[in-house]
């Protein structure tokens, strides 16, 4: 890893008939107070810490309850086999896609959980300090990803530096679909003299997780390049960030 140019310094039910009723009542959803003490994820977490619970225990935290027949232990695990184990997978599923796929799985479940994805992702963001120092192709990843990692689509992303290579601006300059997005390297161009940046990296994501760089990629980081040194501000890097990884042109020998 190379570096870049030198810096300066549902509330329980009330009373026991519920409860019975809930038992008694033929293919009824089994419901979190009718598990075992063994069980129940909410006890597990007061006696040993919210760490000590697994993935299928703290999304049946979420859920709350099962489908008919089924535990929400038991749907807990079906929708997380069915992602391969891969919370990402999960994460990156609408609303109205965990309705469709998850029988059991309304609209109040799915819009929980597509709240509690979000919020964590934000949580993650939030942590970054405020004008972080991009010293070298991981402090962009570690900035980037919160922002990037999760989504469906591309986007294309500048970040603007000042002369200490912190984050002046971090700035979306493109959307697009799932493979592809356009970029317009005049306005580029045009943000970073507005900014009166001093150095810029570009990122962008790889929704499907491939990280070698497309010739489009290529192409489009050659051009940058060529106006930055037209603007006298030096392109430091152009990351890509993938699901799980990152590819830096730089500490490739790209730029």
């Amino acid at each position: 890893m190379s570096e870049f140019f030198n810096i300066e310094p549902t509330e329980p039910g009330n009373g026991t008939n519920t409860k019975q009723n809930a038992v008694n009542t033929p293919n009824a959803a089994p419901l979190m107070r009718d598990l075992g003490e063994e069980d129940k994820p909410r006890e597990k977490a007061s006696r040993l810490g919210i760490d000590s619970l697994t993935d299928t225990e703290l999304l049946a935290l979420l859920l709350g309850s099962g489908s008919t027949g089924k535990s929400v232990l038991e749907l807990s695990r079906e929708i997380l086999a069915d992602c391969n184990g891969r919370l990402r997978v999960l994460s990156r599923m609408s609303i109205a896609e965990l309705k469709k796929k998850y029988k059991g799985v309304g609209t109040a479940k799915a819009t929980l959980l597509v709240a509690a994805m979000t919020f964590g992702s934000r949580v993650q963001a939030s942590q970054a300090i405020e004008d972080p120092q991009m010293r070298s192709s991981e402090d962009v990843h570690a900035f980037m990803r919160p922002k990037l990692a999760s989504l469906n689509h591309e986007e294309f992303w500048v970040l603007h530096l000042n002369r200490a290579n912190r984050v002046m601006f971090a700035e979306r300059v493109s959307k697009g679909g799932t493979s592809s997005t356009a970029v317009d390297i005049k306005l580029i161009a045009k943000s970073a003299i507005d900014h009166i940046a001093s150095g810029l990296i570009v990122v962008h994501n790889h929704p499907s997780g491939t990280m070698n760089p497309s010739a489009p990629d290529d192409a489009l980081t050659r051009r940058i390049a060529e106006i930055c040194k037209i603007i006298d501000i030096p392109l430091q890097d152009h990351v890509i960030i993938g699901p799980s990884t990152y590819y830096s042109y730089r500490d490739n020998g790209r730029l």
